[in-house]
């Protein structure tokens, strides 16, 4: 193998060799029209960019306040708990049963609500309580920890 016989390779990209001189037909502005920010070295078009027109995004109203130091729980009723405990046969739920099960994702804090009925006696440990879910769980001997 030599130089005279070198061949780019089966599939490769052929491009355009752009401003190398008006013989080459892409010379000159270099396939880039005339003027204008397109032609200009360094240019990228910056997201959310219409042509000087006002953006989509500032063109919208915004209103509301949004709290930007919320913290966002994912709320889990008794009776969710109760199924759990049924189904599965346990006596502790903790976080890594709620991300088995799909409950939560591994990034979501859990909030034990008290929506439905428990007849078991069960230790949770979750992120949060409300006082009526703290009660239930009491109420039956059970025990509610934070984590």
């Amino acid at each position: 193998m030599d130089l005279s016989n070198l061949k780019p390779a089966e599939k490769s990209k052929i491009s355009k060799r752009l401003g190398r001189g008006e013989g080459s037909g892409s010379g000159d502005t270099a396939a880039r029209g005339h003027k204008g920010a397109k032609s200009r070295s360094g240019y990228s078009k910056k997201i959310g960019f219409e042509g000087g027109q006002m953006p989509l995004q500032r063109r919208v109203p915004k209103f509301g306040f949004h709290n930007r130091s919320r913290v966002a729980y994912k709320p889990v009723n008794l009776d969710t708990l109760e199924e759990m405990a049924e189904k599965l046969n346990v006596t502790t739920i903790d976080r890594d049963l709620f991300l088995s099960k799909g409950i939560i994702t591994k990034n979501e804090l859990v909030k034990i609500l008290g929506n439905g009925s428990l007849t078991k006696k069960l230790t949770v440990k979750a992120d949060a309580f409300s006082k009526s879910a703290k009660e239930a769980i009491e109420a039956l001997e059970g025990t509610a920890e934070k984590i």
